[in-house]
This record gives structure tokens, C-alpha cells and sequence, in this order.
């Protein structure tokens, strides 16, 4: 028999009444009730109560322990009084009589307590984490993450896919983000560098002859941390298929997603066929490629209305003469909003670095007019067509952008989710998917002045190849798709290009030679030159699907051991200095220069 427990401290039960059991755990809190003493023992499985007279020799120690220490305890189940059961805990009709207990590890005073679920900073959180993965909520949610996993890869299987491990040593490779170094020492003055993704690998794993492949696959990038993203380390879905197209690698896909989210959520999904919308459908409607569906309000594009001679917002008509553009936001039925409601909104774009977000609320008495700052300055006719142009009604407001595309895309995004909130009109109960398909192959950076890759360079275009038109880049679709849910990414896929000429060609329009291409990418071009099959894939992040189904909004809240916003790990610290030996066995020197 095990000597630290007969049970775990969610086991018990009115079935096991005047049992000698043994329980292991930790101290979580005590009630001194004078001559008893009452304490919650916790483990991984959950909390018993236990009560010790003060009789019992042990009771000096018990109430000399602080919170934490862990303990074993010896003693008799008893079933305790109606009036003082807790049926919010699964042993919450009996409890143990202590007979006697060990003290197997004695806890110092704690940097932050346990119990509770109080919110406590960030730096105090990550330097404990070990203290902050007890408490109830952070040990559900690392809890969750497990059955997730395990649930993807017994679906996985089920699907037919085989899993494979990539190296986690590879070369550096250009576009993305920036790379994770090795040096090398058995070949001084080079480097490995740790894998964005399995990309290469995984393509490579299809023109080995494997048919479908995953991976729940370690990435690293050297980026700045966000609420959704983690710098240095995530952890990623990765699946590859041969012989397929876009549909089927969404089939697979959506079949996954739905089984996930109904198995760990009893939210509804609002569509489990996908919507697929374009990139230019969701820029025009949404401002971004990552649209929460959940949200009803739509932008739209009303340029032409300020072209017109009986529209007289004259600050508008100047700047759409020379060259802007003008979108807007209708908010339903807000004709008894207060004026502070549309001043604040106003206010809060300028925070954004915008100018501002005109406004206007539509009603009728005798006519249509605008009510508001910039409603004198709409006809009724203008009224009119807006009304029809926008689907708005009476009663309804405008909220109106004026800028470049890039600018009004950018604030009015925003803006449809601030409104949302301040309405309260996002549906909370329901997870909504859809899929971004259409990107372009290219965009042009205006810091570098260059056309470069939007998306995924290794993706093919769309159309016979003999038709596409090299001469206007910009203009070229390819397969590439997102993933997106209640506004948050899961994941850029595509159907890869596997045609070495072709390759070369869509690479030496964003600048990169063959020389260029040979030497960054040898092992896949390279094999492509021995019969590649079609192929395409996807990568959904496993860390943004347990954020979605825990209902956090920081990726930290579902992540282990996670860094803070600087690449920090405060409880190992960190990165960390090495000496001079480590640096002459790899033949490097250091010389730190700060900006």
C-alpha cells in the first residue's frame, strides 16, 4: 500500500463513513474554531476538510503550520451535520477526524497566497508560478490545455493522420519573424537556428510519400509579446496533406474544430459549416482579416455620397477630392443614447491616433434629418441614399471615417469592436469560425518601397499558370486561407507551390534571386526536383484554441511556465549570462552594444 495515501482528496465519500484513511497534500487554509480546528487539505484532484480537537497532541503543530506546508494525515472519515455540508465540494458531505498527521515539507510565508482567486501582478505571478499554478482557476485551465491535446490527437488518428517530429535544429530561414540563434561547436562560426514552424519539414514529409501528417509542434520566434501570442515559445497544431485542395483541407478542419469545442464547451457554434469570406470582402466590411462574426455591425463604404452637390460637409468633400475615402459604422435603434455615449467614441478614436469619428443620429418629423454635429450638412434626398447604401433606418446613427484606406481599415476596426461593447450586443455564449480565404500573393511595403510577400511565399497562386500576370503582382491571388474565431486568428494555412520554375519565378519578384533561392531553401527545392505531389496544410495554435475554450484573453492564463512581455523567465531566470568557457568552446566573443 502506498504510504503517503489510501485516497486522493476528491475520493471520499459517505461510503467510506468510519474508514482509517490516509490523505497527502497541502495545507490550502485553516478556521480556528477554538477547541477544534478545522483545515482544507488540497491535492491535484481536489479538497477534503479535516478537523482536529485540541486534545490531540498534534494540534500545536497544526496550528503553528502555515499555509502550503504539505502534510499527510491519518484519521477517520466522519459524516458531518446537515447544516454543515458543502455540496459545492465532491467530499462535501463527510470529513476526516485527524488522528495524526507528518509534515512532509513545512512552508515559508508566501510571496501570494493560494487560496482565493485575487488578481496579483504579473511579476509576482510569473516569479511564483509554481505558487500561482495551485490556485483553483490557473490549475483548471493547465488541466484543460492536457485533455485538449490529447482530444486533437485522438482525433487526429481518427482522421487518418499519422503524427511525426520534426527537428527542432534546423537552418535560418528568410520572411517571418526573426530567428532563435544556436552556435554551432563543432562547426565554429555557424549557427542553428530553432524552428518558426515545421514548414519546410513538414512539406518535405509529403514528398517523402507520407500522406497526412501531424505534429503538436514547438515554434519558436523572437517576437514582442501580445495578449495573444507568447514571445519565444508557442505550440502549434502543424498538419500537412497530400493530394488535396482547399476544401478538403478545410473539411478536415471544421470537422475537428466543431468536435473540439462542443467536447469542451457548452457554448454554441454559430456556424459549423464555415463562412468563407474573402480578404477584400472582410477588409471593406470589417476593417481586418481577423472579423468577430459574433459582432452585427457592418462597415460601409459611402465615398460617393460626398460627391454629390447637396451634401455640404465640406472638410469631407476636400479630402475625397483628393484621394481618400470615407466609411461608416450604423449603429442600430440609438436615437436615445446620450450625447456623451457618440462624444466619448469620438474621444476614444482620437486616443487611437485618429482624427476623430464624425456622427450623426437619423430622424424624422416632418422629413428625414440628421441630429447631431455633422447632420445639418445631409439633404434629405442624401439622407436617402445613405439610408439605402447602409441598411439604416430611422432611429439609427452613423459613425463616419475619412482618410486612406490603410487609416479608416485600421480605426474603423477597432471601432466596430469598442461600439459593440459599449452596446453590449456581442453574444458571449457562442463561438463563431470562419475562414479568410483570397489573399494576395503580394503587397507592397511602403518602408521598404518593395514588393514583398503578404502572406506565405510557399503558397500557390490561383489561376492556370500560364495566365498569370507577373507584370502586375499585386494583382495575383493565392491559396492561402485563416482561420479565425470571435476575432482571434488560429491560423494561416495554404495549398503550397511545389513547382521548382514556378518557385523561382514568384521568389525573383519579391527580389531574391535563384542563387538566393537555392541557397535558403536547398533541401526543398531540391526535392521538388524528384516529383512533389500537390499538397497543402494548416497550423492551428494550440495555445489561442485553450484561450478561446478557457475564456481567457491572455495566452499567460493557459500557458505553463509562460515569459513576460520583455522574454523574461522571472521564476528560472531567464536568459542568463554564460562564462568564458562556454564562449571559447563555441568560439565566440562577446561584445554587447547597446542602442
Amino acid at each position: 500500500m502506498n504510504k503517503y495515501r489510501t485516497h486522493n482528496c476528491s475520493e471520499l465519500s459517505e461510503k467510506e463513513i468510519n474508514k482509517k484513511v490516509h490523505l497527502s497534500g497541502w495545507l490550502h487554509r485553516k478556521r480556528d474554531h477554538g477547541n477544534l480546528l478545522f483545515i482544507d487539505l488540497r491535492d491535484h484532484y481536489g479538497m477534503t476538510q479535516c478537523v482536529i480537537e485540541n486534545k490531540n497532541k498534534f494540534f500545536p503543530i497544526l496550528e503553528k503550520l502555515k499555509p502550503e506546508s504539505v502534510l499527510k494525515i491519518s484519521g477517520k472519515v466522519i459524516k458531518r451535520s446537515s447544516e454543515t455540508e458543502n455540496l459545492d465540494l465532491k467530499t462535501g458531505k463527510i470529513e476526516i477526524s485527524i488522528e495524526s498527521i507528518e509534515v512532509l515539507s513545512d512552508a515559508k510565508e508566501l510571496p501570494m497566497p493560494v487560496f482565493g482567486e485575487q488578481d496579483y501582478p504579473e511579476e509576482i505571478r510569473l516569479k511564483y508560478r509554481f505558487l500561482d499554478l495551485r490556485r483553483e482557476e490557473m490549475h483548471k485551465n493547465i488541466i484543460l490545455r492536457s485533455k485538449v491535446i490529447s482530444f486533437i490527437r485522438a482525433e487526429m488518428l481518427k482522421l487518418g493522420f499519422l503524427e511525426y517530429q520534426t527537428p527542432i535544429l534546423t537552418s535560418s530561414s528568410p520572411e517571418g519573424a526573426r530567428d532563435f540563434l544556436v552556435p554551432s561547436r563543432l562547426n565554429p562560426g555557424k549557427f542553428y537556428a530553432l524552428p518558426q514552424a515545421p514548414q519546410q519539414f513538414k512539406q518535405l514529409i509529403m514528398v517523402s510519400g507520407f500522406d497526412k501528417y501531424f505534429q503538436i509542434a514547438p515554434c519558436f520566434r523572437d517576437e514582442d509579446a501580445r495578449a495573444d501570442r507568447s514571445p519565444g515559445e508557442f505550440y502549434q497544431l502543424d498538419l500537412e496533406m497530400s493530394f488535396v485542395e482547399q476544401e478538403d483541407v478545410f473539411s478536415v478542419v471544421e470537422k475537428l474544430m466543431v468536435n473540439l469545442f462542443k467536447h469542451f464547451s457548452t457554448k454554441k457554434i454559430l456556424n459549423e459549416k464555415f463562412p468563407r469570406i474573402t480578404y477584400k470582402e472582410t477588409m471593406e466590411k470589417y476593417g481586418t482579416d481577423k472579423p468577430d462574426l459574433r459582432n452585427p455591425l457592418i462597415i460601409q463604404s459611402i465615398t460617393d455620397i460626398f460627391k454629390r452637390d447637396d451634401v455640404k460637409f465640406d472638410i469631407f468633400k476636400k479630402l475625397v477630392k483628393s484621394g481618400s475615402i470615407v466609411r461608416s459604422i450604423v449603429t442600430p435603434n440609438t436615437k436615445d443614447k446620450p450625447r456623451s455615449f457618440f462624444d466619448n467614441i469620438d474621444r476614444w478614436a482620437k486616443e487611437q491616433g485618429a482624427s476623430g469619428l464624425a456622427y450623426f443620429t437619423i430622424e424624422q418629423d416632418k422629413q428625414l434629418k440628421g441630429k447631431g454635429p455633422v447632420g445639418k450638412f445631409f439633404s434629405e434626398d442624401s439622407l436617402k441614399e445613405l439610408m439605402k447604401i447602409c441598411n439604416a433606418k430611422v432611429g439609427d446613427s452613423i459613425f463616419l471615417a475619412c482618410g486612406k484606406e490603410k487609416e479608416i481599415e485600421k480605426i474603423l476596426s477597432l471601432a466596430r469592436d469598442k461600439i459593440a461593447k459599449e452596446l453590449n450586443i456581442l453574444d458571449e455564449d457562442k463561438f463563431a469560425f470562419c475562414w479568410i480565404i483570397d489573399y494576395p500573393m503580394y503587397e507592397f511595403d511602403e518602408n521598404l518601397k518593395k514588393v514583398v510577400f503578404s502572406h506565405n511565399p510557399f503558397s500557390m497562386p490561383q489561376g492556370e499558370l500560364k495566365d498569370l500576370n507577373f507584370e502586375k503582382p499585386l494583382e495575383i491571388k493565392a491559396y492561402q486561407y485563416d482561420i479565425v474565431c470571435n476575432g482571434v486568428e488560429l491560423s494561416s494555412g495554404a495549398i503550397r507551390n511545389h513547382i521548382p520554375e514556378l518557385m523561382y519565378k514568384l521568389f525573383s519578384v519579391a527580389g531574391y534571386s535563384k542563387k538566393d533561392v537555392d541557397e535558403k531553401f536547398s533541401g526543398m527545392i531540391n526535392a521538388f526536383n524528384f516529383g512533389a505531389p500537390p499538397h497543402g496544410g494548416i497550423a492551428p495554435g494550440i495555445d489561442r484554441i485553450v484561450m478561446l475554450l478557457a475564456g481567457k484573453e491572455n495566452i499567460r492564463e493557459v500557458t505553463l511556465f509562460p515569459m513576460n512581455q520583455n522574454a523574461q523567465d522571472l521564476m528560472m531566470q531567464a536568459p542568463s549570462e554564460i562564462n568564458d568557457k562556454q564562449l571559447k568552446e563555441l568560439g565566440l566573443k562577446k561584445e554587447i552594444k547597446r542602442n
